[in-house]
């Protein structure tokens, strides 16, 4: 297998520093290049739809919570992993632009839900699919029983810092 920049920085610091165990580096300096590429390609993605990707996640976790598409600021905020003024404000940037509206909490006198518009729904679905397809794109290289390898090795190295049930 050909070597990367990853091997050539592993390399450089066994080289300089070999009293330190630089294999972490092997696996999670590949795992940060890679999250600084998807997102750049997932900025590409997006913008073809006229979405930041901010403006996707808030809009994609309305869209998978199922009809009719609604959730509280509190549970946008743990979907999305901002805090709560950060996402006071998304909310209100994705309402100007007609993809989410509030409406009163009927379980809750004084709460409100955040409730994807049709638009929104058009245009996160769109979205999606032309995400889908540029990380259909990208994941070529490997076959689906590494695809799935893949995913369950990460999974264990992401489990720990998840809120939800292991």
């Amino acid at each position: 297998m050909a070597a990367d920049d990853v091997d050539r920085i592993v390399s450089a610091w066994r080289r300089e520093r070999p009293d330190l165990d630089v294999t972490p580096l092997e696996v999670l300096s590949r795992v940060s290049r890679l999250a600084r590429r998807l997102d750049l390609a997932r900025g590409r993605a997006f913008a073809g739809t006229g979405l930041e990707g901010w403006e996707f996640d808030v809009l994609s976790a309305l869209r998978r919570c199922g009809a009719p598409y609604e959730l509280s600021p509190g549970q946008l905020v743990s979907e999305t992993l901002v805090t709560s003024g950060t996402m006071t404000n998304r909310v209100d940037r994705l309402a100007a632009r007609g993809f989410v509206e509030r409406h009163p909490d009927p379980a809750d006198r004084r709460g409100v839900l955040v409730r994807l518009t049709g638009e929104g729904m058009a245009v996160v679905d769109a979205a999606l699919t032309r995400l889908l397809a540029d990380e259909h794109d990208l994941l070529a290289e490997l076959d689906p029983s590494e695809r799935q390898d893949l995913a369950g090795l990460l999974r264990r190295l992401l489990r720990p810092f998840e809120s939800g049930p292991a």
